[in-house]
């Protein structure tokens, strides 16, 4: 597995390394050993995989509050995705930041995002599938968003959006969402 930093401080984007041959290719998906050799310390607990059938579709901003604050290692199994970690953690270097990544059934590249970052996606492909897994467990009572054309953050999607869930369109801008965003004057609207 080949580890690069991004943007924003402690995601990264991981290339698996894959073994072809003949018969086709062999990539380790996860290893908790090479995670810690590069200073993560991440054990999941759960795994999720979604299916979006239209390309355009965006899902997100996601994260989960603390208690059952959570880190992600997000992959794409099918198709391509337009992936995106946004800092929210107040103390970070690089709070506010967003780094978006190509993920896709071809490339197996992954996308860690450590606690305190919200997620989305948008579909590149109609039919993509992702799956990910998680540090803590689905808790419905701490689910919050920010929205995913939030000026305050300025993420850049590559395609005009086809399909985006009512809970989605309708989550905060991030000057409402205590704790996370509205107390920093680098993001007032």
């Amino acid at each position: 597995m080949h580890f690069a930093k991004t943007s924003v401080d402690g995601a990264m984007v991981i290339d698996p390394a894959p073994h072809a041959d003949t018969r086709g290719r062999f990539m380790r998906a996860w290893c908790l050993k090479e995670f810690a050799d590069q200073g993560i310390a991440f054990e999941p607990v759960q795994a999720n995989m979604g299916l979006s059938t239209r390309r355009g579709t965006v899902r997100g901003m996601h994260f989960q509050e603390a208690p059952a604050s959570e880190a992600k290692l997000v992959r794409c199994t099918r198709g391509a995705m337009f992936d995106v970690v946004l800092d929210l953690r107040l103390e970070s270097p690089s709070y506010g930041a967003w780094h978006g990544v190509v993920l896709s059934g071809d490339n197996g590249r992954m996308l860690y995002l450590p606690e305190g970052c919200a997620h989305g996606y948008q579909t590149l492909e109609a039919d993509t599938e992702m799956h990910y897994m998680t540090s803590a467990f689905y808790t419905p009572t701490t689910v919050r968003g920010v929205r995913f054309d939030d000026p305050a953050f300025g993420i850049v999607w590559p395609l005009a959006v086809t399909e985006i869930s009512e809970q989605d369109s309708n989550w905060p801008p991030a000057t409402c969402v205590p704790g996370h965003v509205a107390s920093a004057p680098h993001l007032a609207v």
